[in-house]
Formats: C-alpha cells, structure tokens, sequence
C-alpha cells in the first residue's frame, strides 16, 4: 500500500483564510492586500491546488481582517472566493465574495483620455455590465474593461 504524502499549513488562531481564489492569482490578492515582507503575522499561500471544482490558490492570515473595500478589490481579483473568518482556532463566519454594482476608487480607468487621468479631483467609477465575463463600464468616457485588465489597474 502506498502511504500518502500530505503537507499540513498550520490553523490560525484569528485572521482570515481566503478559498477557492482562481489558480495563480493568490500573489494578487496578497498585493491589492498590500502584504509584503515583514507583517509581524503568519502568512501562508498554497497555490494550485486540487480541489474537487478543479484547481485554486488558497491564502491564510493571521491577525488581520478585511474592511469593505479590501472585499471589493478581491471580488475583482477572485470572483470565485470565499472568506472565511477565524476566532479561536474556529470558523465563525464565511462567505462568498460579490462584486459590486458601483465601483468607486478601486479600479483606474485605461483610457489615458479619461478626465480621471487628467489630474482633475474626481474618482474613478464604474458599474457593472456584466459579471460573467466580469465587464465594467466607466462612468466618465463609457471605456468598457474586462478581467484581465481590472485586475492589472487596481489602484
């Protein structure tokens, strides 16, 4: 009989464990997260991983939590993602991520005509065309983007 070979991530005793985040972009969620170096907390990522769906990367931090716009830039990132809040070595809550329908401050526009990059005081804004392929529309000069491209002008 062949012995199974599994490695084992430590649990976290508070923070967040972030699921089902489509294969290759846990270094993006981890960026937008603004998690580099040193954070004084454990950090781990398993990347391509096989699950019963197929394949995804996985993220686990300890003592942090996520505010209402890191949530938004993540449903961008890994539309797909479950959040999964941890006390106490338990799950107290989870939850899928939802992108929403109004865009604020998250994302740039690649219109480099757009009056949001002509140094003026306005906040990029977009809304939701659709989400399945993720499109959004910008508010200002009505460029549409597509996946690839939001998650590569997240601000």
């Amino acid at each position: 009989m062949e012995e199974e070979k599994t490695l084992k991530v430590q649990k976290i005793k508070n923070g967040i464990v972030i699921d089902h985040i489509p294969c290759g972009r846990a270094l993006k969620v981890l960026k937008i997260l603004n998690i580099e170096g040193d954070i004084g907390s454990a950090v781990s990522i398993a990347m391509h991983v096989r699950s019963r769906y197929g394949w995804k990367d996985i993220v686990k931090i300890e003592d942090r939590f996520l505010e209402e716009k890191e949530l938004d830039k993540i449903a961008l990132v890994a539309p797909t993602a479950t959040v999964n809040i941890i006390k106490d070595y338990k799950v107290v809550k989870k939850h899928r991520v939802e992108v929403p329908d109004r865009i604020v401050g998250i994302v740039r526009c690649t219109n480099p005509r757009c009056i949001t990059n002509q140094n003026e005081p306005l906040t990029p804004e977009f809304y939701v065309i659709s989400r399945d392929p993720l499109i959004i529309k910008c508010k200002y000069c009505e460029r549409d983007m597509e996946s690839d491209e939001i998650v590569e002008n997240i601000i």
